[in-house]
């Protein structure tokens, strides 16, 4: 009878020990004894299908549907007939019928700002002074007003949950210029996740080596990145490289689980972090003239502020794609919206302004493309009934107007694209939807959006999907 021989503790290190020195050997060889095989995925940079006009993507994004008659899109219309019936016409569009109220008018005020003349509303005025620098677009629009598939439509082309989401695919098509860090991070709020969670930025079918990977803005960037204990470099070098060479072995003999390579690829990846995204996260590197730029250290503007300026840092050292979120839903002003929009944009609107302007001073802005908005708009009536304070009562979701800007990256600055009718109610002219707005993301950084897919199935399975959108070329400068 065959007997399994019995491992000794000092078998154990002596077998252990050879491995330690075997890795030492392969070190100083220069080779790799075990061929060339490496993981089916990784994060390298790659070449741009075309002349791209961006590196890196900073998309701001506004969970709940900012209101577009409120921020960017006056309605001298709705002040004149401010609480006029207007339930009839838009009876189809509103998701709580019995709350619908009248024409609201805006609470705010607006002025033209910058040598364009951009009109834009009194609670953004430190964004107001950058507006020579964006692409306003005023003419977007969804596909549906309920937040939850609205935002799986805007992050992943699908109304539906399990498909990648803008940054997994653009990690996927040019990688990172920092091997050191992810090519996709992800800055949520430390009040909570948004809607959807973590789903916002899935890889989906995608490798799970193209998720984003969140950050926290105070602390430890990534939890559980530190070891537990000390130990000398010299070692710590040895063990990867053992480790590194066994899961070499392992994935050789599994070459049908492409998801093994992406796991390695993460835990290296976790490995070379632990320095590099410490190194980016350390605010005390910047001047005190930078971070009161930001807002930092400021009450309302600290926790945002904070993430603005981690995003800069983050695109300056190589990483291709940074997301930032905003708690729960503080654009989903459906009461009180004189005071919950503007809140809103006091906690964004200056570190928002000084991203542009520190951008704009390093150098930045011309190869980085900013992204702002949210997954939908807001309806020209009051939520309320019989409600027509405009400073008291709120708006409900429309899909069928939605208002957004770009910035840098090859875009146009001080210009407007599009218009709503003469209520705010719908897009009408120069319309773009949530595909025209991804193809002309991918546009920017050097893809394309029918020649960036992943064969799933017997399909191409694209960000876009099967629609046939346009690239929005009126934006691009």
């Amino acid at each position: 009878m065959n007997r399994t021989p019995t491992l000794t503790r000092r078998g154990l290190f002596q077998q252990v020990g050879s491995g330690l020195y075997a890795a030492a050997l392969t070190q100083l060889f220069g080779q790799d004894v075990y061929g060339n095989s490496r993981a089916v995925v990784d994060t390298e940079p790659r070449a741009p299908r075309h002349v791209a006009k961006a590196k890196a993507v900073i998309h701001l994004f506004m969970n709940g549907g900012p209101s577009q008659m409120d921020l960017f899109d006056p309605k001298s219309e709705l002040t004149k007939r401010h609480g006029e019936d207007y339930f009839k016409e838009i009876a189809g569009e509103v998701e709580f019928p019995e709350a619908a109220g009248a024409l609201m008018k805006c609470p705010f005020k607006f002025a033209p700002h910058g040598e364009s003349g951009t009109w834009v509303s009194d609670v953004m005025p430190h964004f107001a002074k950058h507006i020579d620098k964006v692409s306003v677009i005023r003419s977007m629009y969804t596909s549906n007003l309920t937040h939850e598939p609205a935002l799986y439509k805007i992050h992943s082309g699908s109304e539906f949950i399990g498909r990648p989401t803008l940054g997994a695919w653009v990690a996927y098509g040019l990688g990172t210029e920092n091997r050191n860090l992810p090519a996709y991070v992800v800055l949520d709020d430390p009040l909570g996740l948004p809607v959807n969670g973590i789903d916002n930025w899935s890889s989906g079918y995608l490798p799970p080596v193209y998720q984003g990977t969140r950050f926290r803005a105070t602390g430890s960037p990534v939890l559980n990145l530190k070891p537990g204990f000390e130990e000398p470099e010299s070692v710590t070098r040895l063990e990867r490289q053992l480790i590194s060479r066994l899961d070499k072995l392992h994935q050789a003999e599994r070459p049908h689980l492409p998801q093994l390579g992406a796991r390695i690829s993460t835990y290296e990846l976790a490995a070379r972090m632990q320095m590099e995204a410490t190194d980016a996260l350390d605010l005390s590197q910047e001047t005190q003239a930078t971070l009161n730029m930001y807002g930092i250290n400021e009450t309302v503007t600290e926790s945002y502020g904070r993430r603005c300026l981690i995003a800069r840092r983050l695109i300056e050292r190589g990483v291709r794609f940074v997301q930032l979120f905003i708690n729960s839903q503080i654009w989903d002003n459906h009461s009180n919206i004189g005071t919950s929009l503007k809140g809103a944009c006091d906690r964004t609107d200056k570190p928002i302004a000084g991203l542009l302007e520190d951008l704009t001073r390093r150098g930045l802005l011309d190869e980085t493309l900013l992204m702002w908005g949210g997954e939908i708009g807001r309806l020209p009536i009051s939520q309320l009934p019989g409600d027509k304070d405009p400073a008291k009562a709120g708006r409900d979701h429309n899909k069928n107007a939605i208002c957004t800007w770009m910035a840098g990256g090859g875009v146009k600055g001080g210009f407007v694209l599009g218009e709503t009718d003469e209520l705010g109610f719908a897009a009408v002219k120069d319309r773009v939807s949530i595909e025209d707005w991804h193809a002309t993301m991918l546009h920017l950084l050097g893809l394309h959006h029918e020649e960036l897919f992943i064969e799933r199935n017997g399909l191409n399975e694209r960000l876009t999907g099967v629609s046939e959108p346009r690239i929005v070329r009126e934006v691009i400068a």
